[in-house]
């Protein structure tokens, strides 16, 4: 034991001492601008200030219904917890992968009693033939890494919980925004649907007066055909609009970890879309990358595929193994620890699979080739990461300006279709003046709605684009193992 000791430790000196094999990781310098395009496109430069970024932003809409639907969809949505299922897999791998820079010890112990025939040992007597044997050992395993492929299979392992870490952070993204825009869009529906039942019941009196009208003998019966097929379309829209409405209900509740039923008597009752943000900023585009959880994830795998070449590369070189064996060994139990029963054994294990060089190397071009393609789906994430952001600018600042139409001509229709039926009434005009103007009143008051709808739903989606106001909380962990 003594004399192998010198070039033990110099062994090890040499392994903590080597440089890992395969490229070090750098991050990629990508080009982009100064500023978004179409920034100077995004309304409301009243010289307010702007959220910050890491805002709750859906607080900002002052809906205590729309808040308490955000939270529990991160506590309880089952995306969220498949995504956490993920990083805790990664987390155990990165723990499992940092044990093989330390020794392996494991324990062993044997006991045995045999007896030979007599064919065996002639002329013994029984006793003679009976043998015992007890032994017990520890065992000692450690690889040497001299080249690297620990290290760089550590290195890895690192780079994919970071990347899972994102990926939770990125469905939480994904879940809160998909929330409010689903909540935005219901109470957009529920305001549609009152404007038709609304303008079914002023086409209803329409009808009433022309039904009475002529059956005083001073209409037609073209006139009631008229305004009755008028009503029945009004009419028409009323069921689509329902049933869009239990869609979505049933839509955030399953959102927030419930069955489609759980929300509808809740949800049911109908309030007034959430107000408009005054000012968003989404700052400049160096800002919006280090914030998008998705262009994070791309980045991390492509660091752990750069550190896997470095693993496949490491096969090239032998490895090293330091192996050892302390222990005892007896015919009887009283002497099994004693100084005379003493067993040890300590050797060096060298594995080069020096003939297999060519399925090396075709492990070397995979793994460089996973990495270029890491590298194009992280540009790829960045250039998409933009574009989002620039469609969320331009569409949330022309949807601004599209409401503030909608709302002066839904302020009109309604003022032109009392004034049309006023002149009806006085004889003045015709029916034909009455239907148009209460044709062009609906229109009117549901494009306004609906635009309404999607200015909000583009706030939120600008704020999805920045990847701001994301809270640092896990959802609910059941613990299957533990039931």
């Amino acid at each position: 034991m003594r004399n192998f000791k010198l070039p033990a430790i110099a062994v090890l000196s040499l392994a903590l001492a080597a440089c890992a094999v395969g490229p070090d990781y750098v991050r990629p310098t990508l080009a982009t601008p100064d500023a978004f395009a179409r920034a100077d496109a995004e309304a409301g430069t009243d010289g307010t200030a702007a959220p910050e970024p890491g805002a709750e932003f859906w607080r900002g809409f002052n809906d205590p219904l729309l808040t308490r639907l955000v939270e529990e969809s991160l506590t309880a949505n089952h995306d969220l917890r498949i995504a956490l299922a993920n990083y805790d897999r990664a987390n155990a791998l990165l723990r499992g992968a940092k044990f093989d820079r330390f020794p392996t010890i494991t324990g062993s112990a044997s006991g045995s009693d045999t007896r030979s025939s007599s064919d065996q040992m002639p002329g013994v007597s029984n006793n003679g033939r009976d043998n015992e044997s007890y032994s017990a050992q520890a065992n000692v395993s450690w690889e040497l890494d001299l080249f690297g492929r620990v290290r760089r299979n550590v290195e890895s392992e690192r780079a994919e919980t970071w990347a899972s870490a994102a990926d939770l952070q990125a469905m939480q993204v994904s879940i809160v925004g998909e929330v409010a825009r689903s909540y935005v869009e219901l109470r957009g529906l529920q305001e549609r649907l009152r404007v038709a039942r609304e303008n079914a019941e002023n086409q209803t009196e329409t009808l009433r007066l022309v039904q009475a009208r002529f059956d005083a003998g001073r209409g037609t019966e073209f006139d009631t055909s008229r305004a009755r097929a008028q009503l029945e379309a009004t009419l028409a829209r009323v069921p689509n609009l329902e049933a869009q409405v239990a869609v979505t209900e049933h839509r955030l509740a399953v959102l927030t970890g419930q069955t489609p039923d759980a929300l509808i008597a809740e949800l049911d009752k109908a309030v007034a879309l959430p107000s408009l943000p005054q000012r968003l900023d989404a700052a400049t585009p160096g800002e919006l990358l280090r914030r998008r959880p998705d262009v994070a994830a791309a980045e991390h795998r492509l660091h752990a595929a750069t550190a896997r070449i470095g693993v496949a590369t490491a096969d090239l070189f032998p490895r090293f193994t330091l192996s050892g064996l302390i222990g005892s060994q007896a015919i009887d139990t009283s002497a099994l620890f004693e100084r005379a029963s003493e067993t040890r054994l300590v050797a060096l294990g060298i594995d080069w699979s020096f003939l297999d060089i060519g399925r090396v190397r075709s492990r070397i071009k995979a793994a460089d080739a996973s990495a270029e393609g890491e590298l194009a789906r992280y540009q790829q994430s960045v250039l998409l990461a933009l574009e989002d952001t620039e469609n969320a600018l331009v569409r949330y600042a022309r949807a601004r300006v599209e409401d503030q139409h909608l709302e002066r001509a839904s302020q009109d229709s309604l003022k032109a279709a009392k004034l049309a039926r006023v002149r009806y009434e006085a004889g003045a005009t015709d029916l034909f003046e009455v239907l148009d103007a209460e044709r062009t009143q609906l229109q009117a008051q549901d494009a306004f709605a609906d635009g309404r709808t999607r200015s909000v739903t583009g706030a939120i989606a600008l704020y999805k684009a920045m990847a701001g106001g994301w809270p640092d909380r896990e959802p609910v962990r059941e613990g299957v193992a533990s039931k």
